[in-house]
């Protein structure tokens, strides 16, 4: 989860740096950014939230987990770009953005190892 909160982190200062563009902008920025941190938080929680299991059910716990970050960020981009009229330049930027922020924290973020 420290990850997810550096993602919304960086998330929040593209939106901020597309202020620089207009509210629209950062909006679609927020939006994208804010999209990645739900998916990221969903996928936690279901592939981590089971305790121990059998290797096939952690599995399954994951690829689900996976799939519905990606189901929930296509969806908020749908109605963003749909419904909003959201400019999709900054949208892409905050997903990027947000994307490369969960990877970067996930290395950087790492359990400290037991020295023994």
């Amino acid at each position: 989860m420290r990850a997810v909160s550096i993602q919304a982190l960086v998330a929040a200062l593209v939106a901020a740096a597309f202020l620089v563009q207009g509210p629209r902008p950062a909006l679609a920025a927020a939006v994208a950014g804010g999209a990645m941190v739900a998916g990221n938080a969903l996928a936690a929680m279901t592939a981590l939230g089971g305790g121990i299991q059998p290797a096939r059910l952690a599995f399954l716990r994951l690829l689900l987990g996976v799939l519905g970050k990606w189901v929930v960020v296509l969806a908020v981009f749908t109605v963003a770009l749909g419904a909003w009229r959201l400019p999709p330049l900054p949208m892409l930027v905050g997903l990027a953005a947000g994307v490369l922020a969960y990877l970067l924290a996930l290395n950087w973020c790492k359990a400290p190892r037991a020295e023994g």
